[in-house]
C-alpha cells in the first residue's frame, strides 16, 4: 500500500487556474474531469467494481437545460438581475431517464427562484460522498467548470449536511446551496398570506439553525468587552457564549414565537373546519404535484378565479370554495399547496396545519400532469407525503390533467395503472363533466333512509334535506310535502315526528 509520503512524492502538479490559461474552455475542463480522482485515492465505493470505469469517473452534461440568452441587451439585463448557477447531481439508482428528469426539475426550480442555468451535470455513484457529496476528486474539476462558465452559485440536487456545504464552499469558492434551500427560497418568494409567510419562515429558521457558520472563525469568538459594534453589548454577553451560540439562541427564540403565532392561526382554521363538519358538509381536496394544474381545475369546477400560473409552487395559500352536486347537495372544494420530490421535512412540519385539509377531507382529487415525462414518479412522490400526513386512507380519485398536450399512449398506460381515474384538460374543458360525475359518485352518502310528510310550515326542514341530504322524490299533497330520500343521523332525529308509518 502506498504511504502518504510516497503519494505526495508522486502527486501531479496542481491544476493551473482558469484565469492563467489562455486556451481553456468549458469542454477542456469537462474533458479533464474524465480522469478525476481523489487526492487520497479512489473513492471507496468506486473500487467495488460495481460500475464501469468510465461511468464512475465522468460527470455527464445534461443537454438542453441552459437558460442563457443570446440577445446581448437581454443578457446584460439578466446578468445584473439573476444568479448564474451550475447544477450538479449524484445519480445513485434508477435509470438514466430518472436522473435526467430529476436534473430537469432542478433546473425548473432554479429558474423559478430567479436564476440563470448555465450548465448541469450529474455523476454516477453508489452513494453521495460523506465529505463533499460529489467526491473529493471531483471538487477541483467542478471549480474549473464554475470558473469557465462564470457561475456564482452551485446548486446540488439533494439535501446536504452542513459539513458537506462547508467543504464545497471552501474549495469551490462560490456559494453552494442544496435542493432544500432552493425550495425554501421559492416558498419564501411565493407566500402571500400571513400564515403562509410564518410557515415558510419557520421552515427556513429550522433549516438555518443547523447550518450557521462564519468566515474566518468570527462566529466561534466569545463575546465580551466593548462589542457593541459587533452586535453584542449588553444582553449579548454570556458566560463564555460565542457569537454562533448567540445567533442560535436568537433563532430558537424566533422559532418559539412563530410556533405560537401559528398555533393561534390553526385555531381559526380548525374552527372553520369543525363548523363545516357540524353541518355535515362533505369536503373535497385537490392535491398533487406542483404545476400539475390544480388551480386551473378548481377554477373549472367552481369558477373560483384563483391565480393560475405556469410555474412551480404558484399556489401556497389554500383556497376553499363551496359548490353543489347536480341533485343540490352542498360540498366544499379546496386547492392545496403542490408537492415535489424530496419535499423538505421542515416544510411538511411547518405546513402541517394546511396539509391537514387533505387528511381531513372526504375525497382527494389527486391531479397528475399527463404530459410530464414521468407521471408515475409524480404520483409516487405525492403519495409519500400523503402517508406522512395521514391522508393515505382518504378515498382518492386520480385526475390525469393536460390531456390536450399528453401522448395518448402514455394516457392509456396511466389509466391502466390507475383504474379509478379520469382524463381531463383544465385548459380546454375536456372531461370536466366526467370529473364532476365521479366526484358526486365518490362523495359520502347520508346513511339514514326516510319517508316523511312535512307540513308546509316546515319548509326549513325541506331546505336542509336538499342541502345536506339526498332527495329521491317530492310529492306535494293537501296535507304537506311527501319526501323520500336519505339524510344524516342528526337530521333524521328531527324528521322522526313526521315519518310516514308503513
Amino acid at each position: 500500500m502506498t504511504s502518504a509520503h510516497e503519494f505526495d512524492a508522486h502527486t501531479p502538479d496542481p491544476v493551473t487556474p482558469i484565469d492563467e490559461r489562455d486556451d481553456i474552455n468549458l469542454d477542456d475542463a469537462l474533458a479533464e474531469t474524465d480522469d478525476w480522482e481523489s487526492p487520497d485515492g479512489p473513492d471507496p465505493e468506486e473500487s467495488t467494481g460495481s460500475y464501469d470505469l468510465a461511468e464512475r469517473h465522468a460527470l455527464r452534461r445534461v443537454a438542453g437545460l441552459s437558460t442563457e440568452l443570446e440577445d446581448i441587451s437581454e443578457v446584460e439585463y439578466r446578468q445584473l438581475r439573476l444568479e448564474r448557477v451550475v447544477l450538479v447531481g449524484v445519480w445513485t439508482d434508477g435509470t438514466v431517464e430518472d436522473a435526467e428528469n430529476s436534473m430537469a426539475e432542478l433546473a425548473l426550480l432554479a429558474e423559478t427562484a430567479g436564476s440563470e442555468v448555465l450548465d448541469a451535470f450529474y455523476q454516477r455513484r453508489q452513494s453521495p460522498d460523506p465529505a463533499t457529496y460529489i467526491g473529493r476528486g471531483k471538487v477541483d474539476g467542478l471549480k474549473e467548470i464554475v470558473q469557465a462558465t462564470g457561475a456564482d452559485t452551485v446548486i446540488l440536487d439533494g439535501e446536504l449536511a452542513p459539513s458537506q456545504l462547508r467543504n464545497l464552499e471552501d474549495r469551490v469558492k462560490v456559494k453552494v446551496v442544496d435542493r432544500t434551500a432552493l425550495i425554501l427560497d421559492i416558498f419564501a418568494q411565493h407566500a402571500k398570506s400571513r400564515e403562509g409567510q410564518a410557515q415558510v419562515e419557520l421552515a427556513q429558521l429550522n433549516y438555518m439553525k443547523q447550518r450557521l457558520r462564519g468566515w474566518g472563525g468570527n462566529l466561534s469568538r466569545q463575546a465580551g468587552g466593548r462589542v457593541g459594534s459587533q452586535g453584542g453589548g449588553i444582553g449579548g454577553r454570556g458566560p463564555g457564549e460565542t457569537k454562533i451560540e448567540t445567533d442560535r439562541r436568537r433563532i430558537n427564540t424566533k422559532i418559539a414565537k412563530l410556533r405560537n403565532e401559528l398555533k393561534h392561526m390553526r385555531v381559526t382554521r380548525d374552527t372553520k373546519r369543525s363548523d363545516r363538519q357540524r353541518h355535515q358538509i362533505p369536503s373535497v381536496a385537490i392535491a398533487g404535484y406542483t404545476n400539475a394544474g390544480k388551480s386551473s381545475l378548481l377554477n373549472r369546477l367552481t369558477d373560483a378565479g384563483v391565480l393560475v400560473e405556469d410555474s412551480l409552487f404558484a399556489t401556497l395559500d389554500p383556497t376553499t370554495r363551496k359548490t353543489t352536486t347536480s341533485d343540490g347537495r352542498i360540498y366544499t372544494m379546496s386547492d392545496t399547496v403542490g408537492f415535489v420530490r424530496h419535499l423538505p421535512h421542515q416544510l411538511i412540519e411547518a405546513f402541517r396545519s394546511t396539509l391537514e385539509e387533505v387528511a381531513d377531507s372526504d375525497l382527494v382529487l389527486h391531479v397528475v400532469d399527463g404530459s410530464h415525462p414521468d407521471p408515475e414518479g409524480q404520483l409516487a412522490a405525492v403519495r409519500e407525503v400523503f402517508a406522512e400526513i395521514g391522508a393515505d386512507k382518504v378515498p382518492e380519485l386520480v385526475v390525469i390533467n393536460k390531456a390536450d398536450a399528453a401522448d395518448p399512449i402514455l394516457i392509456s398506460r396511466l389509466k391502466g395503472r390507475e383504474p379509478h381515474s379520469v382524463v381531463v384538460s383544465a385548459k380546454t374543458g375536456e372531461g370536466i363533466a366526467d370529473v364532476l360525475r365521479a366526484v358526486e359518485a365518490d362523495l359520502p352518502h347520508p346513511g339514514v333512509a326516510f319517508d316523511a310528510l312535512l307540513p308546509y310550515e316546515r319548509g326549513d326542514l325541506l331546505n336542509r334535506i336538499h342541502v345536506s341530504g339526498e332527495v329521491e322524490s317530492v310529492e306535494h299533497t293537501g296535507d304537506g310535502s311527501r319526501v323520500r330520500g336519505r339524510v344524516h343521523a342528526d337530521l333524521a332525529g328531527e324528521l322522526e315526528p313526521y315519518l310516514v308509518k308503513a
